[in-house]
């Protein structure tokens, strides 16, 4: 990462939904982490893929990850039922290895 990259990032929802997080919270998600990629050609890095319902508990997830990177016995999410599906189809489409990254 060089220096000219903002320490925060700016992630839209489709139905127009912003969440500013840290750059290091969204490399979690290496499809994430490769839209940032300047020379992406993502067309979701313009167009956002989710609504502002599940991207608010991706951001949620994004920094549980990156707080509980290291720690032992780590106390489930809370994810409400309803967005199950949902959030499993954009775990899946965000990497599918969200656990992984920055754990070996």
């Amino acid at each position: 990462m060089t220096s000219s990259l903002s320490e925060y990032v700016t992630l839209v929802s489709n139905d127009g939904f912003e969440f500013i997080v840290l750059r290091e919270s969204a490399y979690v998600a290496g499809t994430i982490k490769r839209m940032l990629d300047p020379t992406s050609s993502f067309a979701e890095a313009i167009s956002g893929r989710c609504t502002g319902i599940v991207l608010e508990k991706v951001c949620e997830y994004l920094y549980y990850n990156l707080k509980h990177a290291r720690a032992k016995d780590v106390p489930d999410m809370d994810i409400p039922p309803e967005l199950c599906l949902e959030l499993l189809m954009a775990a899946d489409y965000l990497n599918g290895e969200w656990g992984e990254t920055e754990r070996r």
